[in-house]
């Protein structure tokens, strides 16, 4: 993680995934799979990532929310948003937020990337590259 990130994180208590995102690694993951599929992908793989709790699942809507607890005592929300874009075509996104008026010196964007990458592991060869 670049010194950059840790300085927005000074004033920075949340983060989030989009279409939009400047950042590569911060953009919207596609994935050739149905959404009832990528559901159940998703679910089960993100109820084994240690340190994550799986506090509500809502399968109509898509939404999986998580929390954190750090090593200093905060908590960090996690939502984790799964939607249909085709028949055979679903989109992931990810907000994390730090309960508590301070930054979180990057904490956030470390959550994203450790979730997409636990879900990478587990759907790369189902992923959208463009």
């Amino acid at each position: 993680m670049s010194i950059k990130r840790t300085l927005i994180g000074i004033f920075r208590s949340q983060e989030g995934t989009s279409d939009r995102a400047k950042v590569p690694e911060m953009k919207t993951r596609y994935y050739q799979l149905s959404k009832d599929r990528i559901w159940e992908e998703v679910s089960s793989t993100l109820k084994k990532i240690p340190g994550y709790k799986v506090l509500h699942e809502v399968q109509s809507v898509g939404e999986i929310t998580l929390e954190k607890k750090t090593a200093l005592g905060r908590t960090m929300d996690i939502t984790v948003s799964i939607v249909s874009t085709g028949p055979l075509r679903s989109a992931v996104d990810i907000y994390s937020a730090t309960r508590g008026s301070l930054g979180d010196l990057g904490s956030n964007y470390r959550n994203i990337l450790n979730l997409y990458a636990a879900l990478d592991k587990k759907l790369g060869a189902y992923k959208v590259t463009s």
